[in-house]
């Protein structure tokens, strides 16, 4: 049997906390499939594969251009012993003329009844490193979208953020639409990320229209980070160096 892919035309905002302020919105196509299944797609879009559109799995599940997908997501569900996850999906930008770029991509393990048991939130920064954020209740009972989940910040994003303070995250995936809210603290600083959309069936159509609308893709999303760097250091907020990722590519908050 073959599973349905979803396409989420998104709004992303991010708005930056403490003395140098800083905010921006734009839109952004992410794809939910099934990460374990065999997929149907539209033509359009292939699945490990060349297409105009495609996600592939060694994009994701470990390092950049390097990933083993869901076969990874299932070590690390055992090593850090996640139990009763049934279905792993995958929500991440896709693959658009050859070219990706995800700042991060969400595996949403699921148990029976379509419950989500844990989130790997899988950060990727501009210098290509990694990380992965395991996010679950300690006793395993499903993530509800009123939680507020935790998570230590042990990797550089951004130079104009340092590697301190920790994340709370909120999850509501329902079946018509996506809404994800990252809030990260630290001192008198910090951030607040969002990304929220509709859920609709991929087709041809919806490809088509996000390459009229976002034509560069991923390439766009580069250089709306890049843009916004030049803004912060326009307005002179502080730059860090890039500090060695850490040893571990996988933490628990």
């Amino acid at each position: 049997m073959t599973a349905a892919i979803d396409h989420i035309a998104a709004q992303t905002f991010h708005g930056r906390k403490g003395a140098v302020e800083n905010a921006f919105r734009y839109s952004v196509d992410y794809v939910l499939l099934d990460a374990e299944a065999d997929v149907q797609g539209p033509s359009l879009f292939t699945r490990n594969g060349r297409g105009l559109a495609a996600l592939d799995d060694v994009d994701h599940g470990g390092a950049p251009g390097d990933g083993r997908g869901a076969a990874w997501v299932r070590d690390v569900l055992r090593d850090w012993q996640v139990p009763n996850v049934v279905k792993v999906e995958l929500l991440a930008q896709p693959k658009l003329l050859g070219h990706v770029f995800n700042p991060v991509s969400f595996w949403l393990c699921r148990g029976v009844n379509g419950a989500l048991l844990a989130v790997i939130a899988e950060v990727t920064n501009t210098f290509g490193d990694r990380h992965n954020y395991l996010i679950h209740h300690a006793d395993h009972r499903p993530i509800a979208p009123s939680d507020r989940m935790q998570a230590t910040k042990i990797f550089h994003v951004s130079p104009f953020q340092p590697v301190e303070g920790g994340y709370e995250f909120r999850f509501d995936i329902r079946d018509d639409r996506i809404g994800i809210w990252i809030d990260y603290s630290r001192g008198q600083g910090g951030l607040i990320a969002t990304l929220t959309g509709r859920r609709a069936r991929m087709s041809n159509g919806s490809i088509l229209r996000a390459l009229l609308r976002r034509p560069f893709g991923s390439r766009r999303v580069l250089a709306l980070i890049h843009w916004q760097a030049l803004k912060l250091w326009i307005k002179q907020a502080t730059y860090r160096a890039r500090p060695a990722p850490p040893a571990k590519d996988v933490s628990r908050g």
